[in-house]
């Protein structure tokens, strides 16, 4: 049995990192080099190493047990490519929503998305860049405005356990709702 789950946030929060952390194939990537036309739409002030960008999605596998299989789809977090998202979103049974603390703002349009627009179940990871956090975690609930049932959870997407967690945690929080999506077979 296989399950989807989507990984989805603003531009340069982590998502390809998560994806490629935990997968247990190489991660299947559409990360494409930055031109100067894109940076005029690309805020890179907080990330300044960043050169390259998802331009469709991020895909990897992860064997939870000889019975069931996580498939991960990544999101482009421009707002130029959310054209694809309802297609990527599509047969999930949860996501994680990957928050830059330094930029918070990067990430309400992915809440919306699934406040709004979906029945699907997220997590919201706060991914620890030079091991900070800007915010306290009530503080990034009442700036995102989610509900005290949402989980918010910190992790380094760089690191296979920590990432790990997160999807661990978003599983747990998926099956303790009452299902909606079911698993993709």
């Amino acid at each position: 049995m296989s399950t989807k789950i989507v990984i989805a946030g603003g531009f340069g929060a982590g998502k390809t990192t998560l994806v490629g952390s935990v997968s247990e194939i190489p991660p299947v990537t559409t990360e494409a080099v930055m031109t100067e036309a894109s940076r005029a739409h690309d805020d890179t002030s907080a990330t300044p190493q960043k050169v390259t960008t998802t331009v469709a999605m991020d895909f990897g596998r992860l064997t939870l047990d000889r019975e069931l299989i996580m498939y991960m789809f990544g999101t482009p977090g421009q707002a130029r490519f959310w054209f694809m998202w309802d297609d990527l979103v599509r047969g999930a049974v949860g996501a994680v929503i990957v928050v830059d603390s330094r930029r918070l703002a990067d990430c309400f349009d992915a809440v919306d998305y699934f406040e709004k627009n979906q029945n699907i179940p997220y997590v919201i990871a706060l991914n620890r860049f030079d091991g900070e956090l800007e915010y306290t975690t009530e503080e990034i609930r009442e700036a995102l405005e989610i509900g005290p049932e949402v989980p918010i959870i910190d992790f380094d997407a760089r690191d296979r356990r920590s990432s790990g967690n997160v999807l661990k945690r978003l599983l747990e929080y998926t099956l303790s709702r009452p299902q909606s999506a079911e698993l993709v077979g």
